[in-house]
């Protein structure tokens, strides 16, 4: 697990660690022959086809996104309404939420920009619609 930020806000970075966070495991680096033409990439152990595809010293992409609540209890609450919306590309980008206190922390990481900035948006768009619900009903009662 990562731990979330203390205040709302987002970074993204190429996985390169610059932006204060990083991904373990992350693409395999090689050197290019002499020629320069990039070493050849087969699929083996810890690598995968799209890793593999992507080449040398390619990183996956990060974005991370921390959304302040009134109460932990509304944070859980939006957590168990956006948790189980599957990612469509669940191969290429990966999203977790996590739930510290009041902040409701999410985490992509996909290998494809284009189809991170499209989970992103389609989020946004479902987070949205859970706090006006939230607000249209009032604060949560406790059970």
């Amino acid at each position: 697990m990562w731990e979330a930020e203390a205040d709302a806000g987002g970074g993204a970075d190429g996985g390169d660690g610059q932006g204060g966070h990083s991904f373990p495991g992350g693409a395999d680096t090689a050197a290019a022959p002499a020629s320069g033409a990039p070493p050849p990439h087969a699929p083996g152990p810890g690598r995968d086809a799209a890793s593999a595809a992507r080449g040398p010293g390619m990183r996956p992409h990060i974005f991370t996104l921390s959304v302040p609540f009134p109460t932990p209890l509304e944070a859980e609450i939006a957590h168990g309404s956006l948790a189980p919306d599957a990612e469509p590309h669940q191969r290429v980008v990966g999203k977790e939420l996590t739930v510290s206190g009041r902040i409701l922390a999410i985490r992509w990481k996909a290998e494809d920009c284009r189809l991170l900035r499209i989970s992103v948006i389609n989020f946004l768009d479902q987070l949205s619609l859970v706090v006006r619900t939230m607000q249209r009903f009032g604060p949560p009662v406790s059970r």
